[in-house]
């Protein structure tokens, strides 16, 4: 989905192709060609690091956020890890360029009250005083009260009120470009997850409940119009709003709910 939103054409191809995003990412990075890293080869132990950098990096995380991402478990040290934070960030210049823009649309829609509008059809707007950030399928994100102050770097800082995660008190929260990518990303694909449960109901499927990205439909036994194949495409139909978004799903049948 942040391959999409960012345009990162090298990683939409692994997507389109063979999957493997944690050698790709560690072949962007290190430059060493796919092929080598590989059980077997001396090169395979660049897959770890791979692997670390794409499950912690993609919202603008530094070192901390491998380490919290189990990067000193797995192996590595807290000297490699600034240099594994840039070569990630390098590799992915298009990404973090996404960080900056969604960053920037948010401060200037609030300074100035003008809507902002970026890639796919995202737009930033203010109304009632709300930072109202529009998703490509119209669904929309509301910040409330938004606000701008200068923090101990010299820049400026954005914050808004919203519910504490921890204590569950209404206060107000600090959010930065990375974060609100996060935001953005997590709700799209909400929205994807959304237009499956629609396409299966409008084609009989009974959707009884769905966890996180999954789908559970309770099918009639035997009943050869109701099959996985059908199901997985139906899920993988891309609306309008998400063209050139790569979109696969898997799945299985069983006579109850498990995790496979």
């Amino acid at each position: 989905m942040i391959s999409w939103l960012a345009g990162e054409q090298w990683r939409l191809e692994v997507f389109k192709t063979h999957g493997k995003i944690y050698e790709a990412s560690a072949s962007q990075m290190f430059g060493v060609p796919i092929e080598k890293i590989k059980k077997g080869n001396p090169e395979y132990e660049l897959r770890q690091r791979g692997k670390v950098a794409e499950l912690a990096l993609g919202y603008q995380g530094g070192a901390g956020a491998l380490i919290q991402m189990g990067a000193l478990e797995k192996g590595l040290t807290e000297e490699e890890l600034p240099d594994i934070v840039q070569r990630w960030r390098n590799s992915n210049r298009r990404i973090v360029d996404l960080w900056h823009t969604i960053q920037n649309c948010a401060i200037n829609c609030i300074k100035t009250g003008q809507t902002q509008v970026m890639q796919k059809n995202i737009y930033f707007s203010i109304e009632n005083g709300n930072l109202v950030i529009t998703l490509p399928s119209r669904r929309q994100l509301f910040y409330i009260k938004p606000q701008l102050e200068i923090n101990q770097f010299g820049s400026e800082s954005l914050s808004y009120v919203g519910q504490n995660q921890t204590t569950k008190k209404w206060e107000r929260i600090p959010t930065y470009g990375g974060k609100l990518t996060e935001n953005l990303v997590q709700a799209i694909a909400r929205d994807l997850l959304s237009n499956g449960l629609k396409n299966l109901v409008d084609n009989g499927y009974r959707a009884l409940f769905h966890i996180h990205d999954e789908i559970i439909s309770e099918i009639p036994k035997n009943d050869t119009r109701f099959n996985l194949e059908n199901a997985i495409k139906l899920m993988c139909k891309v609306p309008d709003w998400a063209e050139g978004l790569p979109l696969n799903a898997d799945g299985f049948i069983s006579k109850y709910y498990k995790k496979e």
